[in-house]
């Protein structure tokens, strides 16, 4: 099937339109004769800045806007950062294609120190995360944790203005951006273990449009999807949500 046109719906940050961008090209590669248009939004996620997730709804906050378009037409998919999507998703829609996964680890992201285990005692570290707050505050308990929000550039501009000695943020969305020359290190699994689908794509669409799933199976990587289906499915039986520090991370194995 040859679609004449599509629309991604996505949100508006740098990073989101990047990750909009990126699956909008690889359509464009596949259908050359397609139309495809990105359809920005703001969600409510990205409106409320002064509460962490977990007091104000969760990762839901980030996709019902999307979903929306989704159901009434204006949109035909929505590109979201696996890790944000919620575990359950609404009845009448489904992910119908996960890319290929980039790095899925934390970076550690510092104007004053090369290395986490470098902090002195009360040096302040930045994050929106009950997961990775959980694990700093196990291995580091001598580090002060504050809440951290908004998009990347928020982040690094607070840790810029020096409200923070380090922030904590996934290495993915800093390499999509090319801010490389940000992260001082990558977090090993025994000092942060990823979110569930950490640095994976997820394709969103709504269920009655039966007629995606071929025009989109070819944007799937098989063994990324395969392991991501593992991490959310564990973290849906551990009951993951905003509201647990949970972590899942899952890789495939040859020759078992």
């Amino acid at each position: 099937m040859n679609p004449k046109k599509l629309v991604i719906a996505s949100r508006e940050s740098l990073l989101a339109m990047w990750q909009a961008k990126h699956i909008q090209g690889r359509l464009k590669a596949l259908y050359p004769d397609c139309e495809v248009e990105i359809l920005g939004m703001t969600t409510r996620g990205d409106r409320i800045l002064d509460r962490t997730l977990s007091k104000v709804g969760g990762k839901g906050l980030f996709v019902k806007e999307l979903e929306q378009s989704l159901q009434d037409g204006r949109a035909d998919l929505a590109v979201h950062s696996i890790k944000d999507v919620p575990m359950d998703l609404p009845e009448g829609f489904a992910l119908a294609a996960i890319s290929e996964r980039a790095n899925p680890f934390d970076a550690f992201v510092s104007n004053r120190y090369a290395r986490l285990e470098e902090m002195p005692e009360g040096a302040v570290v930045g994050t929106s995360s009950l997961r990775r707050e959980a694990q700093l505050r196990a291995r580091y308990p001598h580090l002060l944790i504050k809440p951290l929000r908004g998009n990347v550039q928020t982040r690094l501009s607070k840790l810029d203005n020096g409200e923070y000695d380090a922030i904590i943020l996934a290495a993915a969305g800093l390499q999509r951006l090319e801010l490389d020359e940000r992260i001082r290190m990558i977090l090993s699994e025994s000092d942060s273990l990823p979110a569930a689908g950490q640095g994976a794509l997820g394709i969103e669409i709504a269920t009655h449009r039966e007629d995606l799933y071929e025009v989109l199976k070819p944007l799937n990587h098989d063994t990324t999807h395969a392991c991501v289906t593992a991490e959310r499915a564990l973290a849906r039986a551990l009951g993951g949500s905003c509201q647990v520090p949970l972590a899942a991370y899952c890789t495939e194995e040859t020759g078992c």
